[in-house]
């Protein structure tokens, strides 16, 4: 059962509506849609063929490291979406400081590679490579956020310094 969490305090409600309309977030959105999308494609396609060339533990390396790569890039896709959401304003932004919202899996997903030995196909291991950077960009983006401000009772320097120059010049 999952505990409700507690209101956000406002400057943390900016700070993610702001980054959901940022172009960070518009870039780093593209890039894990189309990662998404090339590894499903090469997972169905010629991964498939070339996971059957392998020995007996290259493929159970192979499939142990397909694993870890689909769920890197599941994690970090529904991370994503939910800033899709706070962006459309289908989802207000305190909700997506739920813990069922945020990104997890760091357990499997951050583990070492265990194929390092294997002679695994390059394609897979350049899949391998750039899902292990997005996700740890993304769980960068994540602590950022949601985690390294949670104790902060003070307001974000920034947005503390946006709000006297709207005071000061009546905006």
């Amino acid at each position: 059962m999952s505990i409700p969490h507690a209101p956000s305090a406002p400057w943390r409600v900016e700070v993610i509506q702001d980054f959901a309309r940022s172009e960070l977030f518009q870039r780093t959105f593209q890039e894990g849609m189309d990662l998404v999308e090339e590894t499903a494609s090469y997972l169905d396609g010629s991964g498939r063929q070339s996971s059957k060339l392998l020995s007996r533990n290259a493929a159970l390396s192979y499939a142990s490291e397909s694993m870890r790569l689909t769920t890197r890039l599941m994690q970090v896709a529904s991370w994503l979406l939910v800033q899709r959401a706070v962006r459309e304003g289908d989802m207000p932004a305190d909700a997506a400081c739920e813990d069922r919202y945020r990104l997890s899996a760091e357990d499997v997903c951050r583990a070492p590679n265990a194929a390092a030995g294997e002679d695994l196909p390059p394609e897979l291991m350049v899949l391998l490579d750039r899902s292990e950077r997005l996700y740890e960009r993304v769980r960068h983006l994540d602590k950022r956020m949601y985690v390294e401000n949670d104790t902060v009772e003070t307001p974000h320097p920034v947005l503390s310094q946006m709000d006297r120059l709207k005071t000061a010049f009546g905006i």
